[in-house]
């Protein structure tokens, strides 16, 4: 070996050793700002009882443009057990499809293939229809659906949008957008909102599909597949993308009211793995969560965060009165003060069940002094809202299935391929 290259080996090592050294110094030296929660997996104050809540919501899954649930006057034995079988939706593991009520009470739902179903409330077919072609159809689109006037507006993960003629299930008029759609719809007048897998919010006319306006947020590359979810009061629509940005607009221009981002810089690059829940708005403030342990309330008026608290959910909570109600991923149910965010009780709503650890509930609501828990497992545990004792374990399916829909006094649950009523 020549002076040269062993002089150039020499130089290398030592270059590498002091830049080692130096980086060892730095990490040393560096401060987690965001450091990581670790989920809330005791109970606490278990011995609590929550006084009766006698407040009702009335149709609260009817034009609920506030996300908020409340409590349902609503109870059942489950002796009455119906199913309605739908072409398997092979999606609906890692989507959130919801039944649609409309102003009639009929039911509007999908199956694998993208054909809508018109039901009465018995699960009797009205009418069907199916706007896809057959490389469409092979993709197992997820449709979002709202009303306005005597007609459906439909929303897909395909970027198609159309309307339908809700007495014979003809279409009016149907287009294609530039992006996939990722949310629910709201209506407000003569047109309808919903956000695109871009983290675009767009106002649609509703009579020909052209666009009236649109505001962009921030995108990340990779995109999740968690429903994104849009709350509209007075004349403000608020939404949330999925780099976990809450955004309020003027609802006739798309002007920007105010946007508050709840994430750091860092979610950029881990977006495909945030699940935000539903924003919910109660009491002046807009409530969400996700699955990175933490739960926010955020003032509708301003945008600031009012109070932030360690749980760790993907699903929408629920707000009635002062009290937030709201089940952990982990199958803990939270019981939380509004206005100050302190957990008042907290309890092991799975605590019975065999195989604990690979249960995730997928979805609760409120009912008259119980709460109806969905499970992935096709299990549905009622719980007391007083005590938060479970009652009752019910075997309803043997894979994942949605959370409840009260509607007429009948509840409704979806699965991947059957509706299935409950009375």
């Amino acid at each position: 070996m020549n002076k040269a290259l062993r002089y150039i080996i020499i130089l290398l090592f030592l270059t590498n050793c002091n830049s080692a050294k130096k980086d060892k110094v730095q990490n040393e030296n560096l401060i987690d700002i965001f450091p990581k929660k670790d989920p809330i997996n005791k109970e606490f104050n278990q011995q609590l009882k929550i006084k009766q809540l006698n407040k009702f919501k009335s149709k609260p899954f009817f034009k609920n443009n506030s996300n908020n649930n409340g409590n349902i006057n609503f109870d059942t034995n489950f002796k009455n057990i119906f199913n309605y079988k739908i072409k398997k939706i092979k999606k609906f593991k890692s989507n959130q499809p919801e039944l649609f009520f409309t102003n009639n009470g009929k039911l509007i739902f999908f199956n694998g293939v993208g054909t809508i179903f018109k039901l009465d409330k018995d699960l009797k077919k009205i009418w069907e229809l199916n706007n896809y072609n057959k490389k469409e159809k092979k993709l197992s689109p997820i449709l979002y659906f709202a009303q306005t006037g005597e007609n459906l507006i439909v929303n897909d993960n395909l970027s198609k949008m159309y309307s339908v003629n809700l007495a014979n299930g003809k279409i009016n008029w149907s287009k294609y957008s530039s992006s996939s759609f990722n949310s629910d719809i709201k209506i407000y007048k003569d047109k309808f909102l919903t956000v695109d897998f871009d983290n675009i919010i767009r106002a649609i006319s509703s009579k020909n599909g052209s666009e009236v306006w649109s505001f962009k947020t921030d995108n990340s590359f990779i995109k999740s597949q968690k429903k994104l979810s849009i709350i509209l009061k007075d004349e403000i629509v608020f939404f949330i993308n999925n780099l976990g940005d809450i955004t309020a607009l003027d609802v006739n221009n798309g002007g920007l009211v105010w946007q508050t981002p709840t994430q750091s810089s860092l979610i950029y690059q881990n977006a495909f793995s945030l699940e935000n829940s539903d924003i919910v708005f109660a009491n002046n403030t807009i409530y969400f969560s996700n699955n990175k342990n933490e739960f926010f309330s955020i003032d509708a008026r301003t945008g600031i965060i009012k109070w932030t608290q360690s749980i760790n959910s993907s699903l929408r909570p629920t707000i009635i009165d002062n009290i937030i109600f709201t089940v952990s991923n982990e199958g803990f149910l939270f019981v939380i003060d509004d206005q100050t965010g302190n957990i008042m009780r907290i309890t092991d709503i799975l605590k019975n069940l065999k195989n604990r650890d690979e249960i995730i509930p997928t979805g609760f609501i409120h009912g008259k002094y119980k709460i109806f828990v969905s499970l992935n497992n096709g299990l549905m545990i009622t719980v007391n809202s007083a005590t938060g004792i479970q009652e009752k374990v019910i075997k309803l399916h043997s894979s994942k299935i949605s959370r409840a829909f009260i509607f007429d006094n009948n509840m409704y649950l979806i699965k991947d391929n059957s509706i299935t009523k409950i009375n």
